[in-house]
């Protein structure tokens, strides 16, 4: 059975730390999906398809490696592409503590998913999507925060 993971996230925009756990997770799973969640309540600073083009970019020396765009409960995704795993990222122990309770309830949603958890690299544990739209919000250089494929491409948005 083909090893599929479920990378979700907004990705407004992706973050060197994002790029990081994929291409660390990329030994481990036979595909990853990059999903980029759709949520309504948020208001993004990116449209939905130049984020999906920019995380295409980024990965494209990755042929495991592709990008979707989801509505609703990440399980019924996961169910719908037939991935028995959803992958996600831990820059602090808050952030365990968040996504364990997600991950206890997916569970409780589909027996068959199994959350696993990558250690940010030291390196980008202050680094987040938030925190990078409020350096271009000031101006400020996210050129140590974002891919170099989109950190030009951000600028003109």
């Amino acid at each position: 059975m083909k090893r599929i993971a479920v990378f979700p996230g907004s990705f407004d925009p992706i973050t060197l730390g994002h790029v990081s756990v994929v291409q660390r997770a990329a030994s481990l799973f036979d595909e990853i999906i990059v999903a980029i969640g759709v949520n309504v309540e948020k208001k993004a600073m990116f449209p939905l398809e130049q984020r999906k083009k920019w995380i295409e970019s980024v990965f494209k020396e990755i042929p495991s490696v592709r990008v979707e765009i989801y509505e609703g409960l990440t399980v019924e995704f996961c169910k719908k592409v037939n991935a028995g795993f959803i992958l996600r990222g831990l820059r602090t122990s808050a952030d365990f503590e968040f996504e364990r309770g997600i991950g206890q309830v997916n569970k409780m949603m589909y027996k068959n998913i199994e959350t696993v958890f990558l250690l940010t690299e030291p390196a980008f544990t202050p680094i987040s999507s938030s925190i990078v739209r409020d350096v271009i919000k000031h101006g400020g250089d996210i050129s140590v925060m974002v891919p170099k494929e989109i950190v030009t491409q951000i600028k003109k948005v």
